[in-house]
């Protein structure tokens, strides 16, 4: 995958009321942002306000005391929003504007949290899922992460580009597993006695006696609601034809009506509208007379059909009863017992036949397999002499680091091969596996060397780095600072840091100070990267004392002509 430098795709950041920062405001440079400050300052809080606006679960701890609520919002820059947009579209939110998205999310103290995206209103799990896809968050716990397969599995399948692949392997390991699993259904699957069974082929008789489709089952329905009132219906049928064409029905005396008005139509041409309108009622009433005749044909049930309908009904009604209350559910038993009747029929056969499909699926499973662990083999080849060279400029010039491909006895979910990194820090000492020899400080640096070289292939915009210079100094901490400006030539990173090594490389600086002058602690950010002066300080205080003239001219020395 292929990536152009990222623009400042943070673009801008507005912090109210969070912990012990009062508000702020900030905008920020494409590349590489440090972070600096006293220990316990509070740069933790330019964390947490990210953290929250990518779906992190928060309390109301967090609000600054006395204040309502606390509100963190965001502007977001992509350069190529296609994704994005198609992402928001999956969520029922609004797209990108000009590639502009705004996050706002707001946690009042005695009112429930509020979250929106470009002004529309979104839950936790939607912003948790935008997260994903604009921040990747590397703190201090992240290089403990290597000392899990799993995480070394993901690293070497990213650099590997094994996706798709991998994909593909999970496919049809989980059509053999599902094979397997219906295997060990069936094996364990209670034989029916021929009682049982017999009586299992009287219910599905039953149903299959029912024609069990929505048109059926409806004039079912309706034939049998008109036979159960059929007195009464036959009894109103009745007296409507007689009140229709009985001898003194409406018909009869609507005819006298006509003849009469024939005879004014003879006298005065005029009034011919009026019989015409007449004669047209007589027909309609002729036409509703022959309509109701034939309802009370409807209404006569010979015996064996009025027999019919009450078992066909009796039937359905049974089967609702047993299976679910509707025509799907009943479907849906059918359908189920026909198959375990057949089943019960040849056991044995059915056996065989899935233990044939799950051979030839385990047989596709595996060849796929070979596939991905030829890749994998290839890549991890690559990555350990790529990750060696890093990791030597890291401070470990005469170190080893290899990845080791491990085969399994059987195919599992993510492959057939599992894999292992292993180091040694010092010439003359047989690499291990992480988990058995490295240190925190060694575990960083590893993991620093492999986020370089990952880092062209990690399609999140925004990498966060908290304290990932820990526990190195001098000139290594130039290298780190080095490999963070590397990594800013293709995203966006903001990287918390106590060396002044590393934050002089950025091209943005952000200094966190707490002030606990006045009656209550208050933490302020301030962007210093345009004032040189307030740079060099910072960095002499990162260099032991600010107002010394070696400090000062070791963080000139630094800075060099920024």
């Amino acid at each position: 995958m292929d990536f152009m430098p990222y623009e400042r795709m943070l673009q801008s950041l507005r912090i109210r009321n969070l912990a012990l920062l009062e508000e702020v405001a900030l905008d920020f440079e494409a590349g590489f942002t440090a972070v600096t400050g006293e220990t316990g300052a509070g740069k933790s809080i330019l964390l947490g306000a990210l953290s929250l606006l990518s779906g992190q679960r928060a309390d109301k701890t967090i609000i600054r005391q006395g204040a309502d609520s606390c509100e963190v919002e965001a502007s977001l820059y992509f350069a190529k929003p296609k994704r994005m947009d198609a992402l928001l579209e999956e969520l029922d939110l609004p797209p990108t504007e000009d590639g502009v998205m705004i996050l706002k999310r707001s946690l009042p103290r005695d009112k429930a949290p509020k979250i929106t995206v470009n002004g529309s209103l979104a839950t936790l799990n939607a912003l948790q899922q935008i997260g994903e896809a604009w921040v990747d968050f590397h703190g201090p716990s992240e290089p403990r992460r290597l000392l899990k397969e799993n995480c070394q599995l993901e690293l070497l399948d990213l650099y590997g580009r094994c996706g798709a692949q991998l994909e593909k392997y999970q496919a049809l390991y989980r059509r053999w597993q599902e094979l397997e699993t219906e295997q060990e259904r069936l094996r364990n699957e209670t034989r029916l006695s021929p009682a049982q069974l017999e009586f299992w082929q009287h219910q599905l008789a039953r149903m299959d006696a029912l024609e069990l489709t929505e048109e059926f089952i409806g004039g079912l329905e309706r034939d049998f609601q008109r036979m159960s009132q059929t007195q009464a219906l036959t009894e109103l049928t009745a007296r409507l034809s007689e009140g229709l064409t009985g001898e003194e029905g409406v018909q009869t005396r609507l005819a006298a009506v006509l003849r009469d008005a024939h005879e004014l139509q003879a006298l005065d041409p005029e009034s011919a509208a009026l019989a015409e309108r007449l004669t047209s009622l007589s027909v309609e009433l002729g036409d509703v007379a022959e309509e109701v005749s034939g309802l009370m044909d409807q209404l006569q049930f010979d015996p064996k059909q009025a027999q019919q309908l009450q078992e066909n009904m009796d039937t359905w009604l049974d089967l609702k009863r047993k299976h679910g209350g509707d025509l799907a559910a009943v479907i849906q038993a059918r359908d189920a017992m026909r198959r375990q009747l057949e089943e019960q029929g040849d056991i044995e056969g059915a056996l065989a036949k899935l233990e044939k499909q799950s051979a030839e699926a385990l047989r596709d499973a595996k060849k796929d397999a070979a596939v991905l662990r030829t890749q994998r083999e290839k890549a991890a080849k690559n990555l350990a002499g790529i990750a060696a060279k890093t990791i030597a400029q890291l401070g470990f010039a005469k170190s080893d680091f290899q990845i080791r491909i491990v085969p399994l006895d059987e195919p599992g979910p993510l492959g057939d091969c599992g894999v292992e990194f292993l180091f040694s820090p010092n010439v003359g000492e047989a690499p291990l596996p992480l988990n058995r020899i490295a240190s925190s400080g060694e575990l960083a640096r590893v993991m620093l060397a492999l986020k370089t070289v990952l880092a062209d292939l990690d399609g999140v915009p925004l990498l966060v780095f908290d304290e990932v210079d820990a526990n190195v100094g001098g000139e290594i901490g130039s290298v780190v600072g080095q490999k963070m400006a590397q990594i800013a030539g293709n995203h966006q990173v903001l990287c918390v840091t106590h060396l002044p090594q590393v934050a002089a490389q950025a091209t943005c600086h952000l200094v966190v100070e707490k002030d606990q002058s006045q009656s209550r602690a208050v933490v302020k950010i301030t962007p210093i990267q345009a004032d040189r002066k307030a740079r060099l300080g910072e960095l002499a205080r990162m260099l032991g004392d600010r107002n010394a003239k070696s400090a000062l001219a070791h963080a000139s020395e630094l800075l060099g002509g920024k």
